[in-house]
């Protein structure tokens, strides 16, 4: 009698039905089949989207596998399973704010080249290592399709670019006459 009062004390202060409660505690620790198989498909299907996909994707995704799921549920389903959406970031680049003048293109798409240090191709990219971005630069010998000349910094600027092509010049023995293109971005 001791708990039916207790119980029916508490229902009447949150303003709910004795047996609504008494319904959602029957309910706990009840395994679903189906719900537990849908709740494995979606799980995989957000690990195959390599953890991006949110709800609205993943009940796209079991909906068009012949499943009666809608994005609430996809939600649930996530929250049960303990996996969340997760979105990466875009890069933003900063600029130098200094516009470059711009040489005139003398290669003209000519990338067949006769001779080893007769053109060189350099250009900028980035990489995510842990939480930040390094910056590589890298010069390449068309002739050779090989790298000649790298550098790796936090910051990217014509410093980074001047170390990749001092290093290629000093390996390739200060070669004379040799045309190099970049994509004149700002470095």
């Amino acid at each position: 009698m001791g708990e039916q009062y207790g119980v029916n004390k508490c229902c009447r202060v949150l303003g709910i039905g004795r047996s609504s409660f008494y319904a959602w505690r029957q309910r706990q620790g009840r395994v679903r089949p189906e719900r537990e198989k849908l709740k494995a498909l979606l799980v995989k299907h957000h690990k195959a989207s390599r953890a991006s996909a949110g709800s609205r994707t993943l009940a796209k995704e079991l909906q068009a596998n012949g499943h009666r799921v809608g994005r609430y549920m996809a939600r649930s389903l996530m929250r049960e399973a303990g996996i969340a959406s997760r979105q990466r970031r875009r890069h933003k680049y900063k600029s130098s704010g200094v516009e470059a003048l711009v040489a005139p293109h003398v290669l003209k798409r000519q990338f067949e080249v006769t001779a080893i240090n007769q053109v060189w191709c350099g250009d900028v990219t980035y990489i995510k290592v842990g939480k930040r971005w390094l910056y590589f630069a890298a010069v390449l010998d068309l002739f050779a399709r090989r790298i000649v000349g790298w550098s790796f910094s936090m910051i990217s600027d014509a410093t980074l670019t001047c170390e990749a092509l001092r290093m290629a010049v000093e390996l390739r023995g200060r070669p004379k006459d040799v045309l190099f293109h970049s994509d004149q971005g700002c470095q």
